[in-house]
């Protein structure tokens, strides 16, 4: 099974482009990144479900970058490089990637080695601690015991996931939940909305915040929530 959306970060932009394409045939949506830089500074960086990484890039070093990846969840990353040398192996699988490739390689080999990787990522999905929404005292209890407070709308929108059971919650039913109009709400707003409740998750624990974006669609808590 492959991911349903990836980053490719390269600077052979023929390289990613052509990978796009052929994984877009099986229906993954892909971004290319040239650039580490351009992909750190783009909106929901840390939201992709896989990253293909090179490691000799402008701006952050594709190990830098792995590492900051790898912080940030539990997503496959699989390095595709051309760079050489004796430690290049051990440092690409410590810094936190999944599996390494040499260049040149073919794209069959690479979607193989996705497909490896993301039976490993949905297995420990299925694995994954329970979360807790506690409506009275408005609070969210990550895996780890850590107790969130929620402001009003954090709720409101933590309630919609705890509905959808898993499903994907589409921007349209966020807005309405949050009294916004979903015909003349601009995206940045709801974006706003949800990198907030993203923030307070992450200063109050360990735990991997388990929001996602799923482009042009909305967003999915990837976790199991319940409700007290």
């Amino acid at each position: 099974m492959l991911p349903s959306t990836m980053a490719v970060i390269d600077d052979d932009r023929e390289f990613g482009e052509y990978l796009a394409q052929y994984l877009e045939q099986r229906q993954v949506s892909v971004r290319v990144f040239c650039d580490s830089d351009e992909f750190l500074t783009s909106a929901g960086a840390y939201e992709y479900d896989f990253y293909v990484v090179d490691l000799m890039l402008p701006g952050v070093d594709g190990i830098d970058l792995i590492r900051l990846v790898r912080r940030k969840g539990p997503a496959g990353i699989v390095v595709v490089s051309g760079r050489v040398g004796a430690d290049v192996f051990d440092s690409v699988l410590r810094a936190g990637a999944d599996m390494y490739l040499m260049k040149p390689v073919r794209f069959e080999q690479v979607t193989l080695a996705i497909e490896a990787v993301q039976r490993r990522v949905d297995g420990s999905r299925a694995q994954a601690a329970v979360w807790r929404l506690d409506r009275a005292a408005r609070k969210l209890m990550a895996p780890d015991g850590a107790r969130i407070e929620l402001s009003e709308n954090d709720l409101a929108v933590v309630e919609c996931f705890a509905a959808a059971d898993g499903a994907t919650v589409t921007r349209a039913t966020l807005c309405e939940r949050l009294g916004r109009d979903p015909e003349g709400e601009a995206d940045n707003l709801l974006h706003a909305a949800i990198y907030r409740l993203r923030r307070r998750i992450e200063r109050a624990t360990s735990s991997t915040v388990p929001l996602h974006s799923e482009q042009k669609v909305g967003y999915t808590f990837r976790g199991k929530l319940t409700t007290v």
